[in-house]
């Protein structure tokens, strides 16, 4: 496979971010771009793209958008931080949990709906949401997984102890007795990589947030290329210049699809300086190769095959 026509699947973009609405900070710098950022994404050989959702209310948007495009589709979730909004509902938990499965169906049926998530546990951001809270609906959300059978958008930092014993917990209540799905921005340890992967139905999800520093690196060397899968996070985690992982760019990838403009001199048809997009998908693929020393062409490629199955057999078993 030559490296110009390698396909990409990004399974986790933020696409309802303000940013993409020429927002940043609450202050409006530039018209609403979306459809061009889109645009440089399919050019870039993105084949598929997974709108992330963290919230009742985003996976509702998220829905909505992934229905504007064949090529675009969506999670249905509550992310760790926002897992006070359980308790908040009108209508309390449950009645909550009911309205992300009421919305996760709607989707399952018009095949837009491919994870459950984002879910887990953020012990860096306690105060969004203390650790019990998290605990407590990070495990409820696994009754989306067994009611659709999908599998799980798994965030997880700074707790691996109580995130690992929550999936061994209740995986015996999910379709073939086994959780399923991705650790998405993996950022852990080795040992930490090696016990998520002891599930052998999860994958380890990497972008630039996971490719930081030398001993972030060193992780990803040892990660089985059947177990690894590509995201941008976007519009965060870009791979910055301070990043470890930026020496295993290549000159084209540090281009940029168009040239980054900053967002006060934005301009048509130009990436935005310090905002990542779907497009940049190709520079997580060459600092993943690079830190398993396969960044020759063919060895890029076979790496970006690999990847490419592995998901497309999770995500769109189906197609």
């Amino acid at each position: 496979m030559a490296a110009s026509i390698m396909k990409f699947i990004d399974i986790g973009a933020n696409l309802l971010d303000s940013m993409y609405q020429g927002e940043y900070n609450d202050k409006s710098y530039h018209p609403p771009d979306l459809p061009a950022v889109l645009e440089r994404a399919w050019a870039s050989g993105l084949e598929r793209l997974v709108i992330t959702a963290g919230s009742l209310a985003e996976a509702r948007r998220a829905l909505e958008l992934a229905q504007t495009d064949d090529r675009l589709f969506c999670t249905v979730g509550c992310h760790p931080t926002r897992c006070g909004e359980f308790e908040a509902h009108p209508g309390g938990p449950e009645a909550y949990l009911e309205a992300l499965l009421a919305v996760l169906r709607e989707g399952q049926a018009l095949g837009k709906v491919v994870a459950v998530g984002e879910c887990g546990l953020d012990y860096d951001r306690l105060h969004f949401c203390d650790a019990e809270t998290q605990k407590k609906y990070f495990a409820m959300q696994f009754r989306l997984a067994e009611a659709s059978g999908l599998p799980m958008f798994l965030h997880l930092r700074a707790a691996a102890d109580d995130f690992l014993s929550l999936l061994s917990a209740h995986a015996g209540s999910l379709p073939g007795g086994a959780v399923r799905g991705v650790v998405h921005s993996f950022d852990g340890t080795a040992e930490e990589a090696a016990r998520v992967l002891e599930h052998p139905g999860l994958y380890i999800g990497l972008n630039g947030c996971s490719l930081k520093t030398e001993a972030n690196l060193e992780v990803v060397a040892g990660l089985p290329p059947g177990r690894i899968m590509l995201e941008t996070d976007c519009p965060w985690c870009e791979i910055r210049p301070t990043h470890a992982g930026r020496k295993h760019l290549s000159p084209a990838s540090l281009a940029g699809p168009s040239g980054a403009k900053d967002r006060k001199k934005f301009a048509e048809g130009c990436q935005v300086k310090s905002r990542n997009e779907p497009a940049n998908i190709r520079q997580v693929l060459e600092v993943v190769a690079g830190a398993q020393g396969r960044s020759d062409p063919e060895g890029l490629a076979a790496l970006a095959a690999t990847i490419h199955a592995s998901t497309a057999a999770v995500f769109f078993p189906q197609r």
